[in-house]
Order: structure tokens, then sequence, then C-alpha cells
């Protein structure tokens, strides 16, 4: 399933080093209002004068939307169901195990296209999925219901099992006054999908005023990080998922298509290896190496990876109460 492509961003495929100057704090000064590309590194971890969020290209990821504890409570029974898949094998977790990190531990147990995103923080997303064609929770959780490399089965089979249940009946009848329908299945897993933010990352404290909650080394890699114009495309809420971008706008980043792609979020990115839509980049440090270089046009050095990576594992929030950890084989 393809939805048209909304116009992505202007990204030339090649331009000279004063062009990519001029791309990069374009971008920047439409994204950010204007503000300048280039921000001098903080001279020590407290934050700058007048710092605040308001100031920064990106915000906290904020604690999770008040909802009926009911309904939360059958949507997360339901995301470990394995009725709902067609051949009961599998549940939604399975893909997206919130134990970890939120996407696919590394068991092999289907091959799939596109590696799999986290869904933690997916509701903070303007768009879903790498190809960004699902605008809303629900479309994107029929669509995965209905594909035959994932659940293979559709929510009408699904609401029809969940009946044959007293005890699910008895819970849906508690929390929506009626027997479980097509309308609050999705409204129960979609509720429980709003409730999977991190809030909490040792960044989103620092953004709130928190002056020892980063380190020197993490605060050189945030300033560049925004001086090398990475801002651009990763800032807001999600560090990214809010627009649409080219794979390899000077050089080659990936093999194969998709060459558009809904910019992903890089919150616990720290946690999420391995990266890009195949899978190709092992390691964190890799993919900012490569990302520099077919994004940006910067060949980088050992020192601005490591600081870079620095900074990015900063953004590694917590989910009830605990640190987003990576995916266990």
């Amino acid at each position: 399933m393809r939805g048209p492509w909304p116009t992505p961003p202007v990204t030339p495929s090649a331009s000279p080093a004063p062009a990519r100057i001029r791309i990069v704090a374009l971008w920047l000064s439409i994204l950010l209002g204007g503000a300048a590309v280039a921000q001098a590194p903080p001279t020590s971890n407290t934050p700058a004068e007048n710092s605040t969020t308001e100031q920064e290209p990106i915000a906290p990821v904020p604690p999770p939307p008040p909802a009926d504890p009911r309904k939360l409570a059958i949507g997360e029974r339901l995301f470990f169901d394995s009725r709902l898949s067609g051949a009961g094998n599998l549940s939604c977790n399975s893909c997206h195990d919130i134990h970890s990190n939120g996407a696919r531990p590394d068991d092999g147990h289907v091959s799939r296209p596109f590696d799999t995103l986290t869904v933690f923080n997916a509701a903070l997303s303007f768009r879903l999925n790498w190809e960004g064609n699902f605008r809303t929770l629900s479309a994107h959780i029929e669509s995965s219901l209905e594909n035959p490399v994932n659940l293979n089965t559709n929510a009408d089979e699904v609401v029809g099992r969940l009946n044959a249940d007293p005890a699910v009946v008895r819970q849906f009848q508690a929390a929506y006054g009626g027997a479980p329908d097509r309308e609050n299945f999705l409204d129960a897993l979609v509720t429980f999908e709003k409730s999977l933010v991190t809030p909490g990352a040792r960044f989103d404290r620092w953004l709130g005023g928190d002056a020892s909650a980063l380190s020197p080394a993490e605060l050189e890699g945030y300033a560049l990080f925004k001086s090398l114009g990475c801002i651009a495309c990763h800032q807001g809420v999600n560090v990214g998922g809010n627009l649409f971008q080219r794979q390899g706008v000077f050089h080659p980043l990936v093999k194969g298509s998709p060459q558009i792609v809904r910019v992903p979020s890089l919150r616990n990115v720290a946690t999420t290896a391995p990266y890009f839509h195949d899978g190709s980049a092992a390691t964190l440090h890799d993919a900012v190496r490569r990302m520099a270089a077919a994004q940006l046009d910067r060949t980088l050095t050992d020192e601005q990876v490591a600081r870079l990576v620095d900074f990015l594992q900063t953004l590694t929030g917590n989910f009830r109460g605990s640190p987003v950890s990576g995916a266990q084989p």
C-alpha cells in the first residue's frame, strides 16, 4: 500500500561546497525560524543563559496522554494477544518488543523488506512507516493486520475471535459499554500505543534546566549536531519523524528503493541497531559517518563521530520508570 508522496525538501543530487552551505542554511531558516546554522559549543555543562525548551530546536518528550485505564488495559492485552495473527503465532509485541527497544528482536522469524521501526514514540511522528504512507495509528494497525508478512488477518476476523472469549467480552463491556467491534478494537490498540512514549531522557532533563544531566563531551556533540546541519532533518519532539527526505543527497546512502523516506526519529536511537531502512549500518558510529557523507557531504573525523554518538546516547528515554534497552537476541 503506497500513498502519494508529499513534496520533499529541496534535495539536490550534487552541489559544490558553497551551495551545500546555502542549502543547509536555507533548511535551518525554514525549520527553525531563521536560527543560525552554527552555534558555538557550550563552555561548560550548564545550559546557556536564557536557554529554554522554546529556544532549542528539540523539544522534550511529554508524558503519556490521559486515558481511561480500562481501555489502556484492553489495549495492552491485545498488544500481546496472538489471536491478532492469522496463524495464532504472532502478536504486536513479537515485532515491537516493549520490554526492550520497541522494535523486533533479532530472532529471524520472518524476512521483511524494511528494518522494523520502534513503536516507542511512534504516536509523536507525523506519518508512520519508513515510506510515511500512513497518517494515523489506526490505519497503520489495520495495515499490519492485513500484511501477509506481518499478522496476515484483518480486523473483522480478529473481532470475531475476541467475541468468542467471554472474559474479553466482559472487559470490553466494562470499558466501552458493548462487546468488541471494529471501532472499539482499534481504539483500544491506539489508546495503548499512544501511551508508549519514553520521557525522561538525559537530554530532556538538560532541556528542563538540569545542568548536571549532560557531560561536556555530550554537549559538544549536540553543538556539532547543530552546526553540521544534522538538525535540519532531525529536530522537534521526536528528533525527526516530521518530514520526508531523499536518501543520498550528495552521495549514495543505501542500495535499492525507496529513494525518499520519512525521516526516522532519533529517540532511543542508541538502542535500535541496525540502522537505515535496509539495516545496513550495524553500529551507530557507522550510521553517523555514512549519514554525514551522504546527506551533508562531510567527511567526519573519528573525534567528531565519537562526540555525535555521545550526544545521541543522551536521547534514550524511560518506559515505565526504566531506561529503554537494546533488543536481546
